[in-house]
C-alpha cells in the first residue's frame, strides 16, 4: 500500500510539473506571437489574449497545488521566533486547518461558478464551453484543501508522538 501511495505521489508531482512547464512555454510563445503579429501589422490571433489569461489562471492554480504539496506557500512568520517549539507546532496546525478551510470554501463557491457557466452556456476562445477552463478553480482549490488537511493531520500526529516521548 505504501509503495502505491509513493507511486501516486511521484505521478502527481510529474503531472503537475509537466502541466506547469507546458502551460508556461505555451503562454510565452503565444504572448510573443501576439506581440510580433501586431508589431509587423498582421493583426493578432483572435483568441490569443483570452487564451493567455486562461493560461495564467491555470498556472497560478497548478503552482498553488504544487506549493501545497510541500507546504511551501508564502507565509508571514513574525511570531515563531518568540514561541516555544510546542506553540510553533500548535500554530502550524491552526494555520493548516485554516488554510484547508478557506480553500474548501473557495472550491465550493468555484463549483457554483462552474455550474452557473454550464447553465448559462458561457463560451470562451470563440466557441468553447467556459466551464471546461473554469473547472480548474474548484478542482485546484479542493486539492489544495485536501493537501492542507493531510498536513494538519501529520502535524497533529507529530505533536502527539513528540508529547509521548517527553
Amino acid at each position: 500500500m505504501r509503495r502505491t501511495l509513493e507511486l501516486a505521489e511521484l505521478a502527481g508531482r510529474f503531472l503537475e510539473n509537466l502541466l506547469l512547464g507546458c502551460l508556461l512555454i505555451g503562454m510565452v510563445l503565444l504572448a510573443c506571437a501576439q506581440v510580433l503579429l501586431r508589431d509587423f501589422g498582421f493583426g493578432s490571433i483572435v483568441w490569443g489574449d483570452e487564451a493567455v489569461r486562461l493560461m495564467v489562471l491555470w498556472i497560478a492554480i497548478i503552482a498553488g497545488i504544487a506549493a501545497a504539496r510541500e507546504d511551501r506557500h508564502i507565509s508571514i512568520d513574525v511570531l515563531s521566533r518568540f514561541l516555544s517549539p510546542r506553540m510553533q507546532a500548535l500554530t502550524g496546525i491552526v494555520v493548516a486547518i485554516f488554510t484547508a478551510s478557506v480553500c474548501a470554501a473557495i472550491a465550493w463557491y468555484g463549483y457554483d461558478m462552474v455550474a452557473f457557466a454550464i447553465e448559462d452556456d458561457e463560451i470562451v476562445l470563440t466557441g468553447l464551453p467556459a466551464w471546461v477552463f473554469q473547472a480548474i478553480i474548484p478542482l485546484g482549490f479542493a486539492l489544495i484543501a485536501w493537501r492542507y488537511s493531510v498536513i494538519s493531520v501529520r502535524q497533529v500526529h507529530a505533536l502527539l508522538v513528540a508529547g509521548h516521548r517527553s
